[in-house]
């Protein structure tokens, strides 16, 4: 059973999630304290998107029950909402806005007073060094400053729980390293408790207080990293990982943002 004192502030028992009969998320059991980084972890298609989705009322649990800051997401969904910020995997700022506007637009949208609003603007863009880039157009950003850009707004509306999906693929390491150093002061500063995927194990080795992996909807094993190299007798948490779920590569469902490019694709007309 997940922790129950007062310093839980993701709960989740019993989470099960089915499709047309097949199970995705089968009987899952963990807890997040408020403050930790933990990361959440698995292969493709494992369950962590759709664990993932019901903590943050996207999808409603088939079995089960989810604490969220002492909330049900399935109960109490505008509350849950406001307890967190997420950075998606596929970008999701307004590129033809600018960075200012992007932060203003997330603000309005989570009713953030205005002077607050613009006081907290001007403390996440200076901590994430993009002040000085406020009035340019997000288009001519970096893939790195988007990432810098979606944290920040991701915790404008002073969040408890930040959800980062996969928040550094495809970025070279200087700017990998330079962003987990961003997300960790945050973490200390304010306290706020980050749950984060990622494929790169040396990250979460480095970054993560603990660890949970999933495969085939259930949860295998969880504790600090030095636990599960030491349950699995490996030299690294990519060891200890392979171990667990094994070296066969697994097939990754097309996301919502594939079809709809593949839908857009199919339509478009010939010599367009």
């Amino acid at each position: 059973m997940p922790d129950a004192d007062s310093s839980t502030i993701i709960s989740v028992t019993d989470l099960t999630k089915t499709f047309d009969g097949i199970t995705a998320v089968d009987h899952i059991t963990f807890s997040v304290k408020a403050g930790e980084i933990f990361a959440f972890l698995g292969p493709n298609g494992a369950g962590k998107s759709t664990t993932i989705k019901m903590l943050t009322t996207l999808l409603h649990p088939t079995g089960g029950t989810i604490s969220m800051g002492g909330h049900d997401p399935a109960d109490s969904p505008h509350k849950v909402r406001r307890t967190f910020g997420i950075v998606f995997q596929d970008p999701s700022l307004d590129e033809e806005l600018t960075a200012y506007e992007n932060m203003e637009y997330h603000g309005i949208l989570y009713n953030v007073q205005k002077d607050k609003r613009r006081q907290r603007t001007k403390e996440l863009l200076t901590i994430v060094e993009l002040w000085d880039r406020r009035d340019d157009l997000v288009k001519n950003f970096s893939g790195g400053m988007k990432r810098r850009l979606e944290i920040a707004r991701g915790l404008l509306h002073h969040p408890s729980i930040l959800f980062l999906d996969e928040p550094t693929l495809g970025l070279d390491p200087q700017t990998r390293n330079l962003i987990w150093n961003y997300i960790r002061e945050l973490n200390k500063s304010e306290g706020v408790t980050v749950f984060f995927t990622t494929h790169y194990m040396e990250e979460a080795e480095r970054v993560a207080e603990r660890i949970a992996i999933i495969d085939q909807g259930k949860i295998v094993i969880q504790g600090t990293p030095d636990e599960l190299k030491s349950r699995t007798k490996s030299a690294s948490l990519e060891d200890a990982f392979i171990g667990l779920t094994g070296r066969n590569i697994r097939t990754e469902e097309p996301s919502s943002l594939d079809r709809l490019r593949v839908r857009r694709k199919f339509f478009r007309k010939p010599g367009r």
